[in-house]
């Protein structure tokens, strides 16, 4: 992994609480929204390492709504910056939650309530659509796009009719990058 660009704690906080207040949907629905502001807009990892930490923490037990803020924090500021970075998840997610479940437990039976959930939908599976195909063009370009059809394939069938965990699978494979001989460069096998 790249070393991450330092940040203050002020930039930590604010960058993790525009996600802490604008991930609707979830932990996996926030992972657009972290790598905006990781990546994007403040440079503290680039996509290699955002993709690293991505599928470390989803091989780790837990939310990875507080899994990946409390890393990234950690990188680039410390303790503090991790303690910080969750906080400022967690907190303001708290705080909506309390808020908007109250008034939407009083108030569902209001169609404009109702179709703020389902308007929220779309945007998620774009957010979610993006993260995809920046992964495709990653792993096309570093494995090859039949190699990644086929681990892709191998992966939906593990997960989706076998049931087994992401983090099987990601951990499996972790392990077998890391025992396994790296392929030597074209030139040097002539």
């Amino acid at each position: 992994m790249t070393a991450p660009s330092p940040a203050s704690l002020s930039q930590v906080f604010w960058a993790f609480t525009r996600i802490g207040l604008f991930g609707f949907g979830g932990g996996p629905a926030m992972i657009p929204l972290v790598r905006e502001e990781v990546v994007t807009r403040h440079h503290w990892l680039d996509d290699d390492a955002f993709a690293d930490v991505l599928a470390i923490a989803n091989t780790l037990p837990g939310p990875i709504a507080t899994k990946m803020p409390g890393y990234i924090g950690y990188r680039v500021g410390g303790i503090a910056g991790c303690v910080i970075a969750v906080a400022a998840v967690i907190v303001p997610m708290m705080l909506a939650m309390i808020l908007l479940l109250g008034l939407f437990s009083r108030y569902r039976d209001v169609a404009w309530i109702r179709g703020m959930g389902y308007a929220v939908v779309p945007v998620v599976m774009v957010m979610m659509g993006q993260l995809t195909l920046d992964f495709w063009n990653k792993s096309r370009l570093s494995l090859g796009p039949w190699t990644s059809l086929a681990m892709g394939a191998g992966a939906g069938v593990l997960i989706y009719l076998l049931g087994l965990h992401p983090g099987w699978i990601i951990g499996a494979l972790l392990v077998t990058a890391m025992v396994a001989p790296e392929p030597r460069p074209k030139e040097a096998r002539e």
